[in-house]
């Protein structure tokens, strides 16, 4: 088989400029790193232009995932400038569950809020240092993760109005923390951190780039990393739990980090101690 030629820069620009201007991504500012990564990936893989793009418009639809849900960013804005403003820390939380409650990822968390986070530190230790990759809509459930006041978390995501939203939250809250707009694949977070929480991406970051997860694991720099995955579809007629632990096996086969498994009701947690 021929080996097909590199697209040029001119081709990849003209592409990310055609993907950023699709209704359901032009608000969301991807990264370019983002979007260079899948054109680049699937134009070695395929030499027609329409199944590129096709097999592009795909994976991204997977990656960001819009059919997990959204809040209306400048609304939300508007009600948290309000809940704040008010001095009522129950106003916080009500806006809190309400962004929560706009992810379909978080929001299936909300009945556990209580103990969730609880259970996760009382194998890891309470941290000083998070990183949140892939985070969604889970800053937001600071008000029940229990940490101490100094805890640093970062957050990481590819929406930057998601990005801007909570980073003003942080601001807003006094919070010693930090949003990033990032495609952690291409390019990890290079500090050092207590836990690493990672939560019902692993096997979309297969689907994206087959064996791409054993690769991140290594690259972060964490004592800890907690990896969750959904035991049922989103409509909750399948279930995955098998499907799910076999993934984690066939990612972490052949290495040496102890694992320790969580389960809750509509989600496993893999606690993996790296060092």
């Amino acid at each position: 088989m021929n080996k097909l030629p590199p697209i040029s820069e001119e081709e990849i620009q003209t592409w990310i400029a055609k993907l950023r201007a699709m209704r359901k991504y032009r608000l969301l500012d991807l990264p370019e790193t983002l979007l260079r990564d899948l054109i680049i990936e699937e134009s070695a893989r395929h030499n027609n232009p329409n199944v590129v793009f096709q097999a592009v418009r795909q994976k991204l639809h997977n990656i960001v995932a819009p059919y997990l849900g959204d809040p209306d960013y400048p609304t939300a804005q508007t009600a948290m400038q309000a809940a704040f403003a008010s001095g009522n820390p129950q106003a916080v939380r009500e806006f809190c569950l309400s962004m929560l409650a706009s992810h379909a990822s978080t929001r299936e968390r909300i009945p556990l809020l209580d103990e969730f986070y609880n259970r996760l530190w009382q194998i890891t230790g309470l941290p000083q240092t998070i990183l949140d990759l892939a985070c969604g809509m889970q800053p937001f459930a600071l008000p029940w993760m229990g940490l101490p006041a100094t805890t640093r978390y970062d957050a990481y995501d590819l929406h930057r109005p998601r990005i801007e939203l909570i980073n003003r939250f942080f601001e807003l809250g006094g919070y010693p923390c930090r949003g990033y707009h990032q495609d952690i694949l291409v390019t990890p977070p290079p500090v050092e951190a207590d836990v690493a929480l990672f939560f019902k991406e692993a096997h979309r970051f297969e689907q994206r780039r087959r064996g791409a997860c054993l690769p991140f694991f290594r690259a972060l720099r964490v004592r800890w990393l907690l990896v969750s995955l959904p035991i049922s579809s989103l409509t909750g007629t399948r279930n995955l739990e098998d499907r799910q632990r076999h993934l984690m096996e066939t990612i972490l086969a052949g290495q040496s980090w102890q694992v320790k498994e969580i389960r809750f009701e509509n989600e496993l947690v893999f606690c993996i101690q790296k060092t």
